[in-house]
């Protein structure tokens, strides 16, 4: 194993450990932990393996593999963002509902 994959191998299972750790304080929540958690597999795997990179590149006809390591790695990043875009349209609409509650309640009081 070279010294690059035993980094890559370290910094999967780093990745691994903190967010198993944000998991069990309860600083992630599962839904979220997942991806990251595969992010993690992914890079162990491929640290253990640095050829497997090149046999999935070959079947898509992509040249230089790194190529590919660097759109998944984008991939990853556009599905966390469109996730937490999800998420922050339900928040709001639920922060809305509850202003427009706590506004009615608070005239009802007032009353």
């Amino acid at each position: 194993m070279s010294g690059v994959s035993i980094i890559a191998l370290g910094g999967g299972l780093a990745i691994l450990g903190g967010i198993f750790e944000l998991l069990r304080r309860g600083r992630i929540r599962e839904k979220y932990a997942l991806l990251w958690a595969a992010t993690g597999v992914v890079v162990a795997v491929l640290a253990i393996w640095p050829g497997l990179i090149n046999l999935i590149a070959k079947p898509l006809h992509i040249v230089d593999p790194p190529n590919l390591l660097l759109f998944a790695a984008c991939a990853v990043l556009l599905l966390v963002v469109v996730q937490l875009s999800c998420e922050i349209s339900r928040l709001e609409d639920k922060t809305r509902v509850l202003a427009e509650e706590v506004a009615l309640l608070r005239q009802s009081v007032d009353r």
